[in-house]
């Protein structure tokens, strides 16, 4: 097996261990579509294990996604990474001490933007770290999603065009990431309360972020509506479908959707 051939795999592998929402449409793309889209993924993942990590101190973490953020605006190689993240080893997980190889899977001309975007993010992330993820307002709401996830989807239209000249419509695409993140903060709000961490805005109350993650997941939809069909619509719709399935499940009184949910939900959108 080539060099090439065996990151594909091992980044396929992490794919599986780290998202099975995402490594379900990724897995079904076409050869170069699909490395472009897992190393946008696990470049992105890798500084968000960061950001969540539950041992790292605050200081600790904005060092770390401040310096990435600068490896990775300027020509960089592995060594790079491995010298920022030595001194923690034991602590981080092997999708954040394994970016640089992330990010050599990306195709030549479309990781620089792969590289841009998750330099944006983990800037963003580091200020959000700084500030103590405090949401008061839903104006701070939608900039922390922003660089959590809408540029998540600004990337991916970004690769979108790259790959086959698809347009879309870049507020939706992050409309797409915001819904995505909000269905997340929703699921996740009592193990982020346990950790002392509230994004729900001053005065929200479950229902105004049920609100918000509809909205959201609406204008995503309308983003997928824009997109030819075939792999990139799929893999849009997998995500999208999950999550207003997951909305639907808490409001019932579940906690997430079971596994075969999982399945019917996805065979359901893949025509099988």
């Amino acid at each position: 097996m080539s060099e090439t051939s065996k990151l594909q795999k091992e980044a396929m592998e992490m794919l599986l261990a780290t998202s099975r929402t995402f490594y379900i449409p990724i897995s079904r793309l076409s050869p170069g579509l699909q490395e472009a889209v897992a190393s946008a993924y696990l470049c992105m993942r890798a500084i968000d294990e960061i950001e969540d990590h539950p041992q790292l101190p605050s200081d600790t973490k904005v060092k770390l996604l401040k310096e990435t953020s600068k490896v990775l605006q300027k020509p960089f190689s592995d060594k790079d990474f491995t010298d920022l993240f030595h001194p923690f080893e034991s602590v981080l997980p092997e999708v954040t001490l394994r970016l640089g190889d992330w990010a050599r899977l990306a195709p030549e001309s479309i990781a620089q933007t792969i590289y841009d975007s998750t330099a944006k993010m983990s800037n963003g992330m580091a200020d959000w770290v700084a500030k103590e993820w405090i949401i008061h307002t839903r104006e701070d709401l939608d900039d922390y999603t922003y660089y959590v996830a809408g540029l998540v989807g600004e990337l991916l239209s970004d690769i979108w065009m790259w790959h086959d000249q698809t347009k879309t419509d870049r507020e939706l695409a992050v409309a797409f990431g915001r819904g995505l993140q909000a269905v997340n903060i929703i699921r996740n709000r009592v193990e982020d309360q346990t950790r002392g961490v509230n994004f729900f805005p001053d005065n929200w109350e479950l229902s105004d972020m049920l609100t918000y993650a509809r909205g959201q997941l609406q204008l995503a939809h309308v983003y997928t509506e824009s997109l030819r069909p075939g792999p990139i619509l799929l893999f849009c719709k997998i995500p999208l479908v999950l999550a207003q399935g997951t909305l639907d499940a808490i409001e019932s009184g579940q906690s997430k959707l079971s596994r075969d949910d999982v399945v019917q939900l996805v065979n359901q959108v893949s025509g099988e």
